[in-house]
């Protein structure tokens, strides 16, 4: 592992522990070279997840894109990165665990989009606008007026 301050190769693991419910490693790891220290995680590799766009076009699964979708939907909100973080553990265990080797974006958008009701609720707003392409205004009312049933 590459030191990420000095890019030194040589690094010692100082600590392992289970991290997100026992699915991934923590390492604290100290450079041999400058003595800086910096976590990283470990994570089992799954089969490779093709999306299924829009578009019909494919292209590999990407945890940053949901990551930054999100993000971008919580911009200015009272939203943790761990809880952002939380929420895209869940989404991609509920992928993985469907066992398809190809999924929908409409699927994974869905998924997002009942995660940040329950978390956020202008977030959601936020995300479903653009997931769902509203149009003009009465489609941004109709949306609110869902959730405030």
């Amino acid at each position: 592992m590459k030191c990420p301050f000095c890019s030194h190769e040589n690094t010692s693991v100082i600590d392992s522990r289970p991290a997100d419910d026992n699915n991934s490693i923590r390492r604290r790891r100290v450079c041999d070279s400058c003595g800086k220290r910096f976590t990283t995680y470990e994570k089992v590799e799954t089969i490779p997840l093709v999306i299924i766009k829009k578009d019909n076009n494919r292209e590999t699964y990407d945890r940053q894109k949901i990551e930054a979708g999100i993000i971008r939907a919580c911009h200015k909100r009272p939203v943790s990165v761990q809880q952002i973080s939380k929420i895209v553990d869940e989404i991609e265990s509920d992928i993985y665990s469907r066992e398809d080797k190809e999924i929908s974006s409409d699927i994974i958008g869905e998924l997002v989009m009942d995660k940040l009701k329950d978390l956020d609720a202008v977030a959601y707003v936020r995300f479903a606008s653009v997931y769902r392409e509203f149009k003009d205004v009465n489609t941004f009312m109709d949306e609110l007026k869902r959730i405030l049933k």
